[in-house]
């Protein structure tokens, strides 16, 4: 008795990784995940909109069921764009936007339309902080930052890559942002702004 106990126990242990291995490679887009993020960031909604080099980091967690994927992400991301306006309060007065960090947190859900690829549309909260410069064109001049909140939708494509092992991936992704009411300082003068980003991903599932 005590051998066949033995021989199921030793059975059930060397199943134990083939299992865990058959089920990654049944649901590839399963577990969690990191990323670095890097692209193009169009800030408008102002005169002058400005293109801006975006960088930051992600991390997420999937559920893949059959073809079907869905999962939860979050983002802290950072811009080089700037941007100004003239004559927003009175005549002769400039406001100059730039950008600061970025979070986000939102969903996503999609399909492997291949084993290693996945397309998929996300949507969710964003949080930015904006530092502005405004000059009232009479030599008064403030400076100030202020954070305001927003909605973000898109889309893209994740493909498997072995750069990291089997778990490493690559995606490219669009999405568009929209912020109301960033108050830049003036007497009953807020602004809104549109956000529109272009990215390339780089990251490994665990």
């Amino acid at each position: 008795m005590r051998y066949l106990i033995l021989g199921t126990l030793l059975a059930t242990a060397a199943a134990g990784p083939a299992f865990a291995q058959d089920t990654a490679a049944e649901a590839p887009f399963t577990g969690p995940h990191v990323e670095v993020l890097a692209g193009y960031d169009n800030v408008g909604g102002t005169q002058n909109g400005r293109d801006g080099l975006l960088y930051g980091i992600g991390a997420g967690y999937d559920f893949q069921l059959g073809g079907a994927v869905a999962g939860i992400e979050g983002e802290y991301t950072d811009s080089t764009t700037r941007g100004s306006t003239t004559n927003l309060a009175v005549i002769g007065d400039n406001a100059g936007l730039r950008t600061d960090r970025d979070l986000y947190i939102g969903a996503r859900v999609g399909v492997a339309v291949r084993p290693s690829t996945l397309l998929y549309a996300k949507g969710g909260y964003t949080n930015a902080r904006f530092k502005t410069i405004y000059s009232n064109g009479a030599g008064g001049t403030t400076n100030f930052g202020n954070t305001t909140d927003g909605y973000r939708i898109g889309a893209g494509v994740e493909q498997k890559f072995n750069l990291f092992g089997p778990s490493g991936f690559v995606k490219a992704e669009y999405r568009y942002s929209n912020y109301r009411n960033l108050d830049v300082g003036t007497t009953n003068v807020a602004i809104d702004l549109d956000r529109h980003q272009a990215l390339v991903g780089i990251g490994v599932r665990f």
